[in-house]
């Protein structure tokens, strides 16, 4: 999947955004594991107060790429820092943004989230850069389908679901395929009507 997302960049410079898990060393230390000899790593860290010229920094890459946990206190910190509206430069420019759980909802205008207690709810407040809403962990945790189901069924934006090892690809705010990692992983759209299995490519 790393090699997917990298080869759809202009180039390997890849900016690691851990805002959702409060930077948290070790999970910066898996992805760095991770991403080792593929790419060349930087950190984004808002901890105590965003680099000089964060909108320089952040456009000097080719991949950006948002790591999990709480998406509600990321976007507040985001926002806090312009950084909502340097994304969104980003992407005009052509930077391939991404990211898994928290980095996979935050681009919608919509979420299934955890960000508010141990239960899942829906947030309204995403970034918006695409359309509708999104739910990931769709295979990986039991509440998720039934909770995006019902939310959907309440008025919640439709939008797309994601198993754990699946990805989807957007070109602007049209969806282009659904790939996956690992065999029996996909994507689905979800509205009020029922959910739909979306046609995946295993990588």
């Amino acid at each position: 999947m790393v090699e997917y997302v990298l080869g759809l960049a202009r180039g390997r410079r890849l900016l690691y955004v851990g805002t959702a898990s409060m930077e948290d060393p070790d999970t910066t230390e898996a992805v760095d594991g991770l991403l080792r000899g593929l790419a060349e790593v930087s950190h984004l860290e808002l901890r105590q107060w965003p680099p000089d010229d964060l909108h320089g920094f952040v456009l000097g890459h080719d991949v950006v790429l948002v790591g999990g946990g709480n998406t509600a206190n990321a976007l507040a910190v985001w926002r806090v820092h312009g950084f909502d509206e340097i994304l969104r430069d980003a992407w005009r420019e052509g930077i391939v943004l991404t990211g898994w759980s928290a980095g996979m909802i935050c681009w919608f205008e919509a979420g299934v989230t955890d960000s508010f207690g141990p239960q899942l709810a829906g947030m309204r407040d995403g970034l918006g850069l695409l359309p509708g809403s999104a739910c990931p962990h769709y295979d990986g945790e039991d509440l998720r389908r039934p909770v995006y189901r019902r939310l959907v069924d309440e008025g919640f934006p439709p939008g797309i679901a994601l198993d754990d090892a699946a990805a989807a690809r957007y070109s602007g705010t049209a969806l282009v395929e659904v790939v996956a990692s690992a065999p029996g992983s996909g994507g689905y759209r979800v509205g009020p009507d029922g959910e739909e299995p979306l046609a995946t490519r295993l990588l």
